[in-house]
């Protein structure tokens, strides 16, 4: 069984009179991908803080790797890299010489671990090319060689895929998911980006306004998150008595507005149509929809809670 490397119980951040963090549990095991997921001032930011004791918790309690004294919470970290801001970096030199920059500083006395970590995110062929002149995406592989230079067992990383391209959001999760199956290093990542998030982890904590709302496996969530059909017609109640009657329809919900999700007859859309029609019922809308990790979570809170945007949405497509 893996190891408990971060425990949280209770753990909560009061600013003023504003609780940013608000009673959260939850335990990060060897060899998870866990995302915290949450829109901006979830308190997502300021757990990843307390974790990196970067701010100190108003009440609960935090161990890691077993240990919960200031001494031991130290002792911990030092097995760990933090990337809660954007990384620095001095933009008149090299990627080479920033890294043996921070290599000396940090006390490492392996001088070919520059050049591991320059390979591991592949930077190794920048040669002499100034971080000035680099891509936010190569900016932020510089910042994870700096964080891979001490050999960190667990790396937390706030946004790291915040502002980048497609082509570097790419990239960044294949180093990720590198660094984690070859590496053996569990990461614990927040992202607002919630498509990309559910590529990567292998676990989730939905943060939202403070409060864990859910810690769920990977795996779970994919069996909750099933495919089906939005119906919606002149009559939604007489459309869901006709396709219990004909097709025998039995996995389906009804939403709020009295339209009907049916996870079944899949592959049958002429089919399901033709019953609709010749029952007297009118399809206003007869659309496939993929549901996926930003309609769990808007779900789960509420989508007039949720900022929306473009990766807050649910993939929809007609078939």
């Amino acid at each position: 069984m893996a190891d408990t490397v971060i425990d949280i119980k209770n753990l909560t951040k009061q600013f003023m009179k504003q609780k940013a963090v608000d009673d959260v549990s939850f335990q990060i095991t060897e060899g998870m991908i866990c995302g915290l997921i949450g829109p901006n001032g979830a308190g997502k930011t300021t757990i990843m803080k307390m974790l990196g004791g970067l701010v100190l918790p108003t009440s609960g309690q935090m161990a890691l790797y077993g240990s919960d004294t200031e001494a031991g919470l130290a002792h911990a970290r030092s097995r760990m890299s933090f990337i809660i801001e954007t990384p620095y970096a001095k933009e008149g030199m090299s990627a080479r010489e920033n890294l043996e920059k921070q290599r000396i500083q940090k006390g490492i006395p392996n001088k070919n671990r520059v050049d591991e970590v320059l390979d591991i995110v592949g930077l190794s062929d920048t040669g002499k090319k100034q971080v000035k002149k680099f891509s936010l995406g190569m900016r932020q592989r510089l910042g994870i060689a700096n964080a891979l230079l001490t050999k960190p067992e667990v790396m937390v990383l706030d946004e790291p895929i915040n502002g980048l391209d497609p082509e570097g959001i790419v990239e960044i999760r294949e180093l990720l998911l590198k660094l984690n199956r070859e590496e053996h290093i569990t990461i614990v990542i927040s992202s607002h980006i919630l498509s990309e998030l559910s590529l990567l982890c292998t676990d989730y904590l939905f943060i939202h306004q403070g409060k864990l709302k859910e810690s769920i496996r990977a795996e779970e969530l994919k069996k909750l998150c099933k495919e089906c059909y939005h119906i919606h017609t002149d009559n939604d109640a007489l459309a869901l008595a006709v396709l219990q009657e004909r097709l025998h329809v039995s996995d389906y919900d009804v939403e709020e507005d009295g339209s009907v999700r049916l996870y079944e007859q899949l592959n049958n859309v002429r089919e399901v149509s033709k019953t609709l029609y010749e029952g007297g019922v009118v399809p206003l809308e007869l659309r496939f929809m993929e549901a996926n990790l930003e309609q769990y979570y808007m779900d789960m809170v509420g989508e007039q809670n949720v900022e929306h945007n473009e990766s807050t949405k649910l993939s929809g497509k007609v078939r």
